[in-house]
């Protein structure tokens, strides 16, 4: 069996690397592998608080964007974004060591058939986030559904910073989600899915899980079809 897991760069690399959480992810990947000889893991990883971080610097070095340039504003940070997905990724790659003995995909569209028991990916291009990667990987492989894991534990009604009623949901349709994230993608926009990838899930019928990234134990569950803590979209 096939697990997608995007990880998002929020708990990879929140500010500087978090790696304490590394060496306990790795030590579960490794721990589920050896239990059972046919599963193998694709992990996508996000760019996180470096993405951002140089993002907001290109925006207030560069100053106020001229008239008619915003597309190409948007590009410039999303390939600075992309970079920082590359980074993380290949720290992953580096930490899965005998594990993962592909090169990091850069383009999901032109992956090789899986050889190791660990794909790493990265982000791909600009117009939407390593979730849309993730989403198409998924559909590569047949994979069952993407796990999303983030800093997020659920997919609230709204945004609870700013709406004290918003409340956490188990479960939501593509349709419904869509409503709440809209659909144009903006570089590091933060939502519980990118608008992009969740377009294209919705359209192949792909469920996606929305899951707390560092708690490893949920995950486990998540994976052995247990009862578990995350809101499932689909």
């Amino acid at each position: 069996m096939v697990a997608v897991i995007s990880l998002g760069g929020s708990i990879v690399a929140p500010e500087g690397v978090d790696e304490a959480f590394l060496k306990d992810f790795v030590s579960l990947i490794r721990e589920l592998l050896e239990a059972d000889d046919k599963q193998r893991f694709i992990l996508v990883v996000g760019g996180g608080g470096p993405a951002r971080a140089w993002q907001k610097a290109y925006r207030a070095v560069r100053g106020k964007t001229p008239e008619g340039s915003e597309k190409a504003d948007d590009e410039a940070a999303d390939w600075i974004g992309i970079m920082a997905t590359r980074l993380n990724a290949q720290l992953i790659k580096a930490v899965m060591g005998d594990l993962c003995c592909q090169e990091v995909v850069t383009n999901p569209g032109q992956v090789e058939p899986l050889m190791g028991r660990v794909l790493v990916a990265s982000g791909w291009k600009p117009g939407f986030s390593s979730d849309y990667d993730a989403v198409l990987l998924a559909e590569r492989f047949q994979a069952p559904m993407v796990i999303n894991l983030s800093n997020i534990e659920q997919v609230y009604t709204g945004d609870p910073r700013e709406n004290p009623h918003a409340k956490p949901l188990d479960k939501i349709s593509w349709e419904d989600f869509r409503a709440l994230v809209g659909d144009e993608w903006v570089p590091g926009k933060n939502v519980p899915f990118d608008p992009v990838a969740s377009r294209h899930a919705a359209k192949i019928g792909l469920k996606v899980i929305c899951a707390a990234g560092k708690n490893l134990e949920n995950l486990k569950k998540i994976l052995r079809g247990e009862d578990f803590v995350g809101t499932t979209i689909g």
